[in-house]
């Protein structure tokens, strides 16, 4: 069987990561991941010797990083202190144009994980990192094998 070759110049390179969070794109972004954790229970069978497991539920959990150019996520960070639990969509986007194409995935009912207030470091660029979880995902557009 001939070996498979895939030229360098089609690995994906994340300097193309694109953000929405509710419609609105974050620029000063540095940095997403979005993963469905899978929740396993051990299953023992009689006559065999390894303990195998069964998925039982998921856990979406991500994180969005950004400059610190402007303050993020007040009206969320105000509303979750007023008692309202505000869930958001994000829509994440890779298209290197080197790539055979471009991946984009929405994330539904997210729910951030904290408020970054105040986070700085003397002669470092400023960032902040937003983690989250989230319960459904729909790919929206997806790479093909060529």
């Amino acid at each position: 069987m001939p070996e498979v070759s895939i030229p360098a110049n089609r690995v994906i390179s994340g300097t193309w990561g694109e953000v929405w969070v509710n419609n609105e794109k974050w620029a000063e972004l540095s940095a997403a991941q979005a993963k469905f954790t899978y929740n396993k229970s051990a299953v023992n069978m009689c006559g065999a010797m390894a303990e195998d497991s069964k998925v039982t539920s998921v856990k979406g959990t991500g994180s969005i990083t950004v400059a610190k150019v402007f303050t993020r996520n007040i009206s969320q960070a105000d509303s979750l202190m007023e008692g309202h639990d505000v869930r958001a969509t994000i829509v994440m986007k890779l298209a290197d144009p080197d790539a055979y194409g471009a991946e984009r995935v929405a994330l539904y009912n997210v729910s951030f994980d904290d408020e970054t207030i105040m986070d700085f470091q003397h002669g470092q660029m400023g960032k902040t990192t937003h983690p989250f979880t989230f319960t459904r995902r729909e790919w929206l557009d997806v790479i093909r094998p060529q």
